[in-house]
């Protein structure tokens, strides 16, 4: 049977292209999301509070990282955490106060760092962000703002003290009482005002791009 002749038409140009440009389109877009992510994380980290009583100082990274596992989900959430603590690790001066190298990471605040992606990760998985599952509403894929607090908090508060305090009694020597007054109770109402701003500036983020960033 000979071919057909017909000309090809522009829809099926079209469908030929985006299926051609599909294979790579999104994993750029969500490599530029987990960068843009990476770098507010750095930014944050410099608005800086120390505090005379702990070398443990109130930042801005822990709302960082929680926006990350939100937005982006667990996947380039946890890409954006890492992407952060490889730019310091090869000494950009991302960390807090300017910070940056492996011995920023063996210090008493490493523990905290190095939880970051996993905390990223959490946050995203909790709040179910892109997936359209569970208790949404609006677009499919945003998370209503309990549960993205909620995701928050235990990503971004109980997952990152369970990893950063012990490090911080390790590297430090403290007994857990000072432990727990130096490394964990003065920054629990800032995480949590993080945590709501973290759910409240997500959903409006997702609710304006049709509930997907990447």
């Amino acid at each position: 049977m000979p071919a057909d002749p017909r000309p090809e038409t522009s829809a099926s140009r079209s469908g030929t292209t985006a299926v051609a440009r599909g294979g790579t389109t999104t994993p750029t877009r969500s490599l530029a999301m987990a960068g843009l992510m990476a770098a507010l994380t750095a930014v944050l980290a410099q608005l800086r509070i120390p505090l005379p009583f702990t070398p443990v100082p109130i930042t801005g990274q822990t709302l960082g990282v929680m926006l990350s596992g939100l937005l982006l989900g667990p996947r380039w959430g946890l890409a954006a955490q890492l992407v952060y603590l490889l730019l310091g690790i090869a000494g950009a001066p991302v960390f807090a106060g300017g910070a940056a190298g492996l011995a920023t990471l063996a210090g008493p605040t490493g523990g905290f760092l190095v939880s970051y992606p996993l905390a990223a990760w959490l946050a995203g998985l909790l709040a179910g962000t892109g997936t359209g599952r569970g208790t949404m509403t609006g677009p499919a894929g945003v998370p209503r703002f309990g549960r993205a607090f909620l995701a928050a908090v235990v990503g971004g508060i109980v997952l990152v003290y369970a990893i950063g305090a012990p490090w911080f009694a390790l590297e430090t020597g403290r007994a857990w009482p000072q432990v727990w007054a130096g490394a964990v109770l003065p920054f629990i109402p800032g995480d949590l005002a993080k945590a709501v701003l973290a759910a409240w500036l997500s959903g409006r983020v997702l609710r304006a791009l049709g509930g997907r960033w990447v």
